[in-house]
């Protein structure tokens, strides 16, 4: 079992062929997983989904994605920070393989399902991108993954990119129960900073808990370092000033609707509303991304 520290640095969790590989049953739970592979040029790999639905894009390459035989040319980028890729979902029960003709790194988000569902191919060019919050809280969202935007059983998936100096995942939310207005929803982070001229780029992350929910974590973040957050308030999610940041969100649970409702922590829920008399970062949108509504 690789967690229960819930904080894994990079390399902690690598397992040929992959860079991370975060299953249920590592993380000690029972639905979100996530693997990152690394792929030289005129590299392919194959595997099984098993049990588990499967959402793939590009943290940068592009790739040849074939899902029991058929192939969906997944358009990717030069780095998370360069725009949107394309998205293939490949329902439990399938056979992938990825292909590269230069090479890249792709994130494979996973939650382990009950229901078939048919592959499909999400364009870079129809996944919404929200501009949240305001101030030094705004932060750009990728919503490649979610209800309404992309089939699923239970997986949802996003990427959130902060600039340098900003606070994302802010005010602290949890959503670790099922009842009105909250679901019940294992989430991991997965991590990539920008550099800066002299080396590699720092973050923060912030995990505490509540009653009957105990965790504790306020980290220094790096590339390829990954948080499990199986309950309690998560946030914020610092961007030092001079490092963009950016994460990307896998999350699954065990109720019957697939849904991401949230509960903000009371103590500073109100930040919420200082928003409205603030714009949003002009350093907004990150690569040639169209702006969405404010949320």
């Amino acid at each position: 079992m690789i967690a229960m520290t819930h904080l894994l640095r990079s390399g902690d969790a690598a397992t040929p062929p992959f860079d991370l590989a975060i299953t249920p049953e590592s993380a000690g739970w029972a639905h979100s997983g996530l693997r990152i592979l690394g792929l030289d040029a005129g590299q392919s790999e194959t595997f099984g989904t098993d049990e588990s639905e499967m959402m793939v894009l590009s943290l940068n390459g592009s790739a040849e994605v074939t899902v029991d035989g058929r192939t969906y040319a997944l358009q990717g980028r030069d780095n998370v920070f360069a725009g949107a890729s394309d998205v293939v979902y490949a329902p439990r029960d399938a056979e992938v393989s990825i292909a590269t003709t230069d090479g890249g790194r792709f994130a494979l988000c996973s939650a382990r399902c009950s229901n078939r569902l048919e592959p499909a191919y999400l364009p870079k060019t129809d996944v919404p991108v929200e501009m949240r919050g305001a101030g030094q809280s705004s932060r750009q969202v990728n919503n490649f993954g979610v209800p309404g935007v992309l089939a699923a059983d239970r997986l949802i998936a996003c990427e959130v990119l902060t600039p340098g100096g900003n606070w994302s995942s802010w005010p602290p939310h949890k959503h670790d129960e099922e009842r009105e207005g909250e679901t019940a929803l294992e989430e991991i982070y997965y991590f990539e900073v920008a550099d800066g001229p002299s080396g590699p780029g720092i973050g923060f992350q912030r995990v505490y808990g509540h009653e009957g929910a105990d965790i504790d974590i306020t980290a220094e973040i790096h590339t390829g370092d990954a948080v499990l957050i199986p309950h309690g308030w998560h946030g914020p999610s610092i961007a030092a000033p001079g490092y963009d940041l950016y994460y990307l969100n896998v999350m699954a649970g065990p109720g019957d609707e697939r849904a991401w409702l949230i509960c903000d922590d009371p103590t500073h829920a109100w930040v919420r509303e200082s928003w409205a008399d603030q714009a949003v970062d002009p350093r907004l949108p990150f690569g040639s991304m169209l702006v969405g509504e404010d949320a």
